[in-house]
């Protein structure tokens, strides 16, 4: 089977992305995957939050 996470494969997916956006863009571009992705993973690892308090509805005002 095929590697597809090779030394040869990653540089020219480097190289790909450096002809593309420029080596000055580059490290805004990893800064802001290197924030996606802790902000994913701390997403993850917290409890949802459900709001469980209780609202008064409308249903009790008679319609007129």
């Amino acid at each position: 089977m095929l590697d597809l996470f090779s030394i040869p494969h990653l540089l020219m997916v480097l190289l790909v992305v450096m002809l593309l956006f420029g080596t000055k863009k580059l490290p805004e571009i990893s800064a802001g995957l290197g924030k996606a992705i802790k902000n994913f993973k701390q997403a993850v690892n917290e409890p949802d939050e459900i709001d469980i308090s209780h609202k008064k509805s409308d249903t009790n005002k008679s319609d007129s």
